[in-house]
């Protein structure tokens, strides 16, 4: 593997998701700021480790961007060369809408679980996805892993992402009655257009839980502060994000129902930067020691991948 990445003066232009801190995030929230481009977190320790490794010849020209949806295909743009902020590796998310390929994912640098994050008071009542009841108000953002991975584990959509047949899905539209086919389809890699602002589902049992939308950007804010509140009972995201809420609200809110399976997370690139991605694999895999040092191990020590930076040789 060749150490150099990119040709002499290539600066890639990186577009990170600006509301996933810790992971991913601007320093300023509004998107009209200069300190919006200033990227924070997990992800942006571990570019500039990139840009330090000797030899790499690699280095990035940030900007933020506040749009989830779809924000995975940007390097298929002629804008972006590089885009992250902790966007689960899929399949289907390296697919444009006809279904052709547009992007692929370097190799995966962080470990994503699925959790719930519920009020400390009813920790014993939710331990488990199945103490969920017909009483229950669950938050999602839509778009992620987290909306399709609760809405399975509750038994709303089949492995294909397909509601089934009775859901009850409220939009500025109205309400739509999905009728068990795939013009109702909820997936992280993109949903029904005639879902795309859904806002609130009712599923046709009444043993099941009633399910909010949110928009990814609130995560932090309006999501966290309905749960508290008693607009909600509980929210279905991810371990690594719920845990920091958990933190920031000093034992308020709390972590339960935590999840087996495990999801990888990276960065897109075009589909024909062939090179660049197996030169990005081979830098990606060596600073985290082939995924042996993650999240968890930053968040202990937030210069660990600096430290291996230095320490690479080309």
């Amino acid at each position: 593997m060749a150490a150099r990445c990119t040709e002499e003066g290539r600066i890639l232009e990186y577009g990170f998701f600006a509301h996933f801190e810790p992971i991913s995030h601007s320093a300023s929230s509004d998107s009209g700021a200069a300190a919006f481009d200033e990227h924070l977190g997990y992800e942006a320790d571990l570019l500039n480790a990139l840009e330090a490794m000797d030899g790499a010849g690699l280095a990035f020209r940030r900007r933020g961007i506040d749009v989830w949806p779809g924000i995975w295909l940007l390097p298929a743009t002629p804008d972006y060369d590089l885009v992250g902020g902790a966007i689960t590796i899929l399949e289907e998310r390296t697919l444009d809408a006809s279904g052709m390929p547009a992007v692929s994912f370097t190799s995966g640098h962080i470990e994503f679980g699925h959790s719930l994050l519920v009020r400390a008071a009813d920790a014993g009542r939710l331990a488990e996805y199945r103490d969920l009841t017909g009483d229950d108000r669950v938050g999602v953002s839509v778009e992620t892993t987290n909306e399709e991975r609760f809405l399975q584990i509750v038994g709303l959509i089949d492995e294909d992402g397909v509601l089934f047949a009775g859901t009850r899905v409220t939009t500025p539209g109205g309400i739509l009655l999905a009728d068990g086919s795939d013009a109702y389809r909820i997936a992280a890699s993109g949903s029904s257009p005639n879902l795309a602002d859904r806002m609130q589902l009712e599923p046709p049992s009444p043993e099941l839980p009633q399910v909010v939308f949110f928009g990814t950007e609130s995560v932090l804010t309006e999501q966290p502060e309905a749960l508290a509140g008693g607009q909600l009972d509980a929210l279905a995201g991810d371990r690594i994000l719920n845990s920091t809420v958990e933190r920031m609200w000093a034992g308020a809110l709390v972590v339960t129902a935590i999840d087996t399976l495990v999801d990888l997370g990276g960065f897109t690139v075009d589909q024909d930067e062939e090179a660049l991605l197996a030169c990005l694999d081979d830098k990606l895999d060596y600073l985290t020691d082939e995924r042996s040092i993650g999240f968890a191990e930053w968040l202990a020590n937030p210069t660990v991948f600096r430290e291996r930076a230095e320490a690479w040789t080309p």
